[in-house]
């Protein structure tokens, strides 16, 4: 019986689809170029999967929702390009000087080869001390010890050791859309909303729709009637890199080395996006193919939630996640 209404609705789907040139994603692995997705509380039960999850490009997928940067989504996004300006987002190496969770400094070294003639440069960094992609490997679903597509702490370290679900994958893929920047900072500025980038403040789904609106944009999905396209890059301006900038350098390196602990009480404490169901169902439904901001955490540090929307992103849902990003040198408009 219930295959049987699986297939009726499948066929009900593709006349739908028929009439309204629409391609539905039913069948997993899905389409990348479909042009409809399910919404979160539409999405399938994966077996193996945890509750929730969205791994619907396959077994052996890597790339997550960058599979939504397809040629053609890629060539539209190029047409909307008016001025042609170049704004790098990412921060100087050396940047935060003391990272934030406690992570290692970056150290440069200039190695001379021969005086006078030539030098090479030698690094000693960690990745996720400043500018950085939260890979797929970086944090598990911590109940089930899993990351995304079955991969597990074996594939990752150790004599059983792989490139499951490795970064790599993504560079090799690359990454070229349409970003849709919100830039909730100057909207709290204009709206004389007060608040410490250095302190937990968790900027609600409410307040990133107002935020939109003040900037000209509707952010629910074309789907819902507004103007986030399937494949969008999302940027999230909650105003770290600004506050960083500001401050003395003993007020940066005291913020960043306090203790780190799990829990509410954690002293690492930060801006960034609401950890609530209404911002979940945003972030999945307008189906972005990576999120981004400028703070050590893309959201709300500490979590105050059983589980960190990080689990859904990088874990449950396959997404791409960049923190760290500066905003400083955008032009006016």
């Amino acid at each position: 019986m219930a295959e049987g209404k699986s297939s009726a609705n499948q066929r009900l789907v593709q006349v739908k689809d028929f009439l309204t040139f629409n391609k539905t994603a039913t069948t997993i692995p899905f389409d990348p170029d479909s042009t409809k997705f399910p919404l979160r509380n539409e999405l399938p039960t994966i077996p193996g999967a945890p509750a929730g999850a969205a791994w619907v490009w396959g077994q052996d997928d890597f790339l997550g929702r960058l599979n939504l940067l397809t040629p053609t989504r890629v060539a539209a996004a190029g047409k909307e390009i008016k001025t042609g300006e170049i704004v790098p987002l990412n921060l100087p190496l050396d940047v935060p000087k003391v990272p934030a969770f406690h992570r290692e400094q970056f150290h440069h070294e200039i190695k001379t080869l021969f005086p006078g003639i030539a030098y090479d440069d030698l690094y000693h960094l960690n990745t996720q001390s400043g500018t950085q992609w939260d890979g797929f490997r970086h944090f598990a679903h911590v109940p089930s010890q899993t990351f995304y597509n079955n991969t597990h702490g074996d594939d990752i370290i150790g004599s059983t050791s792989n490139q499951k679900c490795s970064i790599h994958h993504w560079s090799s893929h690359g990454i070229a859309g349409r970003g849709i920047l919100l830039d909730y900072r100057s909207y709290a500025h204009k709206k004389g909303i007060q608040y410490d980038t250095f302190d937990y403040y968790p900027i609600s789904y409410s307040e990133l729709y107002a935020c939109g609106k003040d900037q000209g944009l509707d952010i629910r999905p074309q789907s819902q009637g507004g103007d986030i396209k399937i494949g969008d890059l999302l940027f999230v301006r909650s105003g770290f890199v600004e506050t960083y900038y500001s401050s003395t350098g003993d007020e940066r390196a005291k913020a960043a080395s306090r203790p780190h602990q799990p829990g509410k009480e954690d002293g690492q404490r930060w801006a960034g996006v609401a950890q609530e169901e209404k911002m979940l169902d945003w972030l999945h439904d307008c189906w972005f193919a990576a999120v981004a901001g400028d703070a050590p955490s893309f959201e709300a540090w500490p979590t105050h939630q059983g589980t960190a929307s990080r689990t859904f992103i990088a874990v449950v849902w396959w997404w791409n996640e960049a923190k760290g990003l500066t905003w400083g040198r955008l032009p006016p408009s």
